[in-house]
């Protein structure tokens, strides 16, 4: 089984993260969820990015590595959206992952002017047409990323795999699960 760093979305750490931290911990895994936000959550996505604009990366970035400080090293590192980054982070700067998995988004390596370490196996899940969705970034973890797979679902809306938001979809968030648990059963 895995142990994992699932870093939230710009919401913060909603019941739809915990519900998704929840279905990996049912499946026998350790799942840590750090609180970057302090407590704070926030309705729309929207809202969450200015929150978090206002505080700063930097901030956010300083958080997610005390989060795994006291943790091994060989976590899995998971993020949501906003979260993705703090999960690539640890991947790129902390040696030993043993994988990262990526909802709401893809991360590209040379926003940290760095390579994809070898042996880490990640995967990312996108919408179709999420108005957040950044096809560079895609392209790039698509191109550079070794063992990287990139799962592209139909639909707009951006937390599409969390319960209870209004951009839930049922199904993608079964096959979410379902890929993401398979991921973690190859490790």
């Amino acid at each position: 089984m895995a142990e994992i760093v699932l870093f939230h979305h710009a919401a913060g750490l909603t019941d739809g993260v915990l519900s998704f931290a929840q279905t990996l911990g049912d499946a026998g895994h350790t799942v840590h969820t750090p609180d970057l936000f302090d407590g704070r959550t926030f309705a729309g996505v929207e809202d969450g990015v200015a929150f978090a604009e206002t505080v700063g990366e930097g901030t956010f970035a300083h958080r997610a590595a005390a989060a795994v400080e006291d943790l091994p090293t060989d976590l899995v590192y998971a993020g949501m959206s906003m979260g993705a980054a703090r999960a690539a982070e640890r991947v790129l700067e902390r040696p030993g992952a043993r994988g990262a998995f990526f909802l709401y988004g893809a991360v590209a390596p040379s926003w940290w002017d760095a390579t994809w370490p070898q042996g880490v196996p990640s995967q990312a899940h996108v919408n179709a047409d999420d108005p957040w969705r950044e096809p560079e970034a895609e392209a790039e973890y698509a191109a550079t990323v070794p063992h990287g797979e990139l799962f592209v679902y139909p639909g707009s809306g951006h937390l599409f795999a969390e319960p209870g938001h209004a951009d839930f979809v049922a199904e993608s968030a079964d096959l979410v699960a379902n890929r993401v648990l398979g991921l973690l059963e190859r490790l």
